[in-house]
């Protein structure tokens, strides 16, 4: 396993693990999965960072975890423009790395920059902040895994989310419509996995129905699962990422990983 950081367009930072290839297991080619941990853009959780990278690895992917721009520094959804970068970086080392697709998973306001990263990779705005030499489509995943995520802007909103990726307390109504990502799934958007709890008492889960109606109607390919019990922040749901908080593991919840994997295998 080889183990390396590289920055990825100002502050960003992306590790990557990646398997040494035996010659025992010279034709396998691998799918990687591009993590990103939540944290309100105000920082990243490493409950949502090296735990997720360890169960994607298990399941034989190679997989980068992306340190992006929180606070202050997420103005003008500078994230989301790290996330680009670091997708770019992965597919112009699918060679070297022996990676054959690209997903992206990402948990609350991460779970947001997921389904961005899905949705708004051609949005004209985006291209203008990526440049034009940023090659077109590059930054598409082939598939989103958005956990408990922060999705809409205008109903059951995680309004200090948007606050900080739009710069302002106090945004217009248009600027929160411009990142609410419900609002603009259309046919470009990648197939995504969707999970989340119903009593999850920070992000509340019509967030995820939202997107998943918007999915339904465009006849999009996408997975949903709701569970009935689990707190905001839950992650693999499994004693690791407890942080010593009994509700915090979940048996059922712990599922979302497997089928995850099931999911993004028969895609």
């Amino acid at each position: 396993m080889k183990v390396f950081e590289e920055k990825i367009c100002d502050n960003g930072r992306l590790v990557c693990y990646i398997s040494d290839e035996s010659p025992e297991m010279a034709d396998v080619v691998r799918d990687a999965m591009l993590v990103l941990p939540g944290g309100g853009y105000v920082g990243t959780s490493d409950r949502e960072a090296e735990p997720i990278v360890k169960r994607y690895l298990a399941a034989g992917m190679n997989v980068f975890c992306l340190r992006y721009s929180c606070g202050p520094l997420a103005a003008g959804f500078k994230p989301l423009v790290e996330a680009s970068y670091a997708m770019k970086y992965i597919r112009e080392r699918a060679k070297e790395f022996n990676i054959k697709r690209v997903f992206a998973v990402g948990f609350s306001a991460g779970g947001h920059l997921c389904a961005s990263l899905g949705t708004f990779w051609d949005a004209p705005w985006l291209l203008e902040k990526l440049g034009p030499d940023f090659p077109r489509g590059v930054n598409r995943p082939d598939g989103t895994v958005l956990s408990y995520a922060v999705l809409s802007a205008v109903e059951g909103s995680h309004r200090p989310s948007f606050q900080n990726i739009i710069g302002k307390e106090d945004p217009t109504d248009e600027e929160l419509r411009r990142y609410s990502v419900e609002l603009h799934v259309g046919e470009q958007t990648a197939p995504a996995f969707i999970w989340a709890t119903s009593d999850d008492g920070l992000v509340p889960v019509i967030n995820s129905v939202l997107f998943a109606e918007k999915l339904a109607r465009l006849g999009k390919k996408f997975e949903l699962h709701i569970w009935p019990h689990g707190p905001h922040g839950i992650s693999t749901a499994e004693r690791e990422t407890c942080s010593g908080i009994p509700d915090m593991i979940n048996e059922a919840v712990a599922q979302w990983i497997p089928l995850s994997v099931r999911w993004m295998r028969e895609l």
